[in-house]
């Protein structure tokens, strides 16, 4: 008698559950991969989201604020500071010397303004002085350590002599160029200049 029928059906059967069992596990894969599309689309997490980012924008803005008050609060408790500065017509080193001393003027503050050296340039002429604070105590009547900034005023050779003078100084050690009129004059940067000169002189044996 022949097996081969038998042996034919029984094969056809395996095939079949082996087709079985990938188009299962097909279908779970499909299954997974929609829950998970799902998930990525799911509008909670899409609700989280927006809600982060609605609070990040609320936080900058919260920011500005607050820098935006406290600068209003400082420029009427500290506005900035500038003089009506003479013109080139009546410019003299001397007037220059005296009008920044007049700019300078800080409370509690000793003071003292002087003219270094005119420099001659092609069109312009730079008249350079440096001034000196200190800031003398009744334990320390004579300050031992000034803090120091150097004022240029630029005078251009070929402008009007109704045109006002051109001043900028910076601090002592420091490259950053202020303008009357545009940077607050703070009191803290001498201070600092001074408390970093007492450091270096505690450091130093005599």
């Amino acid at each position: 008698m022949s097996v081969y029928p038998h042996t034919c059906t029984h094969a056809q059967e395996i095939t079949s559950r082996v087709s079985s069992s990938r188009q299962k596990k097909m279908d779970e894969t499909k299954h997974v991969k929609i829950q998970d599309m799902d998930v990525e689309k799911s509008p909670i997490s899409q609700e989280t989201e927006d809600n982060a980012n609605v609070n990040e924008l609320a936080l900058e803005l919260a920011k500005n604020v607050v820098t935006t008050a406290v600068k209003t609060v400082e420029d009427a408790e500290n506005p900035i500071k500038n003089i009506n500065w003479i013109t080139h017509g009546e410019f003299t080193a001397e007037r220059g010397r005296k009008q920044i001393e007049e700019f300078v003027l800080v409370n509690c503050w000793v003071h003292c303004t002087e003219f270094i050296e005119r420099e001659d340039l092609v069109h312009s002429y730079h008249y350079i002085y440096c001034v000196h604070w200190s800031n003398p105590t009744a334990n320390i009547p004579i300050a031992q350590v000034s803090a120091s900034a150097y004022f240029t005023i630029k005078i251009t050779k070929n402008k009007p002599p109704d045109m006002p003078i051109e001043v900028s100084y910076i601090f002592e050690g420091l490259s950053l160029v202020h303008r009357p009129g545009q940077t607050r004059f703070r009191e803290k940067w001498l201070r600092d200049t001074i408390e970093a000169k007492n450091i270096l002189m505690e450091s130093i044996p005599f």
